[in-house]
């Protein structure tokens, strides 16, 4: 029995590592994506998870909720903050707090 508990623990450890990294890739690529898109240069090609929660999704399913942020610059001197929320792995929102004026990005209008 106690083999049995250890590998159903091994394997759900390696699924969540498996699954955060894939959520981090893909905020990673989206953080890209929005710095290009309004014409700010990403930085640090990196992204940090600042928050991470349970919460219900549309289908009324429970699904883990993560917001990352990243840094990014449109002058080349002063460092912006940017935020990306993701539900499982779908994204939510982005949010760049640009110097002229906060932009939301929604998902679709990504696409």
């Amino acid at each position: 029995m106690n083999a049995f508990v250890l590998t159903v623990l091994v394997a759900l450890a390696a699924w969540a590592w498996s699954n955060n990294l894939r959520a981090r890739e893909l905020a990673l690529a989206i953080a890209a994506e929005a710095c290009r898109s309004v014409r700010v240069q990403f930085l640090d090609d990196t992204v940090a998870i600042s928050r991470i929660g349970l919460g219900r999704g549309r289908d009324g399913r429970m699904h883990l909720q993560r917001v990352y942020t990243f840094e990014f610059t449109s002058d080349g001197g002063q460092r912006h903050q940017g935020q990306i929320a993701l539900q499982g792995l779908t994204v939510k929102a982005v949010h760049l707090d640009h110097p002229d004026g906060p932009i939301v990005i929604a998902p679709d209008a990504r696409r």
